[in-house]
């Protein structure tokens, strides 16, 4: 199970990717394609071609996790890949959006309020 307290921040990979990979072929995409570590506090989440299916790779303690979601009817709101970077990161906020088939931007959503004390 995701626990949100270890979690330091979620990287999508832009545009499909072919999800016949398993920990060490994402692994592999996560250091060589994002130059990000593997073994972070972070989640990094792939999707397929057709966008109904994703994995989640995540590193906790002294092993992974990879987690897997296929949609029964419809598709994830998956950002196409471009030529700035192969990732893009989200917040966990975000990525919650993007699990219940919403897209990344939700114009309609309270913005987050970063409360100061008065003192």
């Amino acid at each position: 199970m995701i626990r949100d307290s270890i979690i330091e921040q979620v990287y999508l990979a832009k545009g499909p990717t072919d999800l016949r990979k398993s920990i060490d072929g994402l692994s592999v995409i996560v250091q060589e394609g994002f130059h990000l570590n593997p073994f972070s506090s972070c989640l990094f989440v792939f999707c397929n071609r057709k966008r109904d299916k994703l994995k989640i790779l995540h590193w906790e303690y002294n092993g992974f996790w990879l987690y897997y979601k296929r949609l029964e009817k419809g598709a994830f709101a998956w950002p196409k890949a471009d030529d700035s970077s192969p990732s893009l990161k989200i917040t966990r906020r975000q990525l919650n959006w993007l699990l219940d088939g919403l897209s990344l931007e939700q114009r309609h959503a309270h913005q987050p309020v970063n409360a100061q004390t008065l003192i």
